[in-house]
């Protein structure tokens, strides 16, 4: 196995500030946007950018919530082991409202998918969008393309992309893994 180091810490913080940029030049005042984090990996991603919207760019009232998207995938009973699932959390009306989701990585558009599905429990949203740190552009199975993307990566099958999180790996990083 090899790894290939594909973002550094300084090149994740200006991704990170450029999307949340882009999220105020079309949400302006956020109060009719939801950030939705897609458990377990996009959380990270939607934090962070929250903090930045709030920190630096001084936006208030950022509404931010979590979505489990485990047993509304196509695949979840494919596996060996059982699934264990995450919490929701969106306390928030979804009526109405634009939603952006948020995943490190789109590789299949399967965990898009699921997400649209699940949202529907939490009411008919105006719009859905899509940020994602990573585009695994040559990958999709489904036609599911982000409207936010941090950088586009080429990866073949056999090649893996992973998102490193200084709250959870100790370092800002993202990697490109050949198995």
């Amino acid at each position: 196995m090899s790894q290939k180091l594909l973002l550094s810490a300084k090149e994740v913080h200006i991704i990170l500030h450029r999307l949340a940029c882009q999220l105020i030049e079309n949400h302006t005042h956020f109060k009719d946007t939801v950030l939705v984090g897609i458990q377990p990996r996009g959380t990270y991603l939607a934090d962070r950018i929250t903090q930045i919207l709030k920190d630096d760019y001084k936006v208030k009232d950022i509404q931010l919530g979590y979505l489990d998207i485990t047993f509304y995938r196509d695949d979840f009973r494919r596996g060996e082991k059982p699934l264990a699932a995450n919490s929701t959390q969106i306390n928030c009306v979804i009526e109405d409202k634009r939603v952006v989701f948020i995943d490190d990585v789109l590789y299949t558009g399967r965990s898009i998918r699921a997400a649209l599905t699940a949202i529907q429990s939490f009411g008919r949203p105006t719009s859905v969008e899509l940020l994602t740190l990573i585009d695994r552009r040559f990958s999709r199975h489904l036609p599911i393309q982000p409207n936010y993307r941090g950088r586009q990566v080429d990866a073949i099958n056999k090649e893996q992309v992973k998102v490193h999180w200084k709250e959870n790996e100790g370092e800002d990083a993202i990697y490109l893994i050949n198995n």
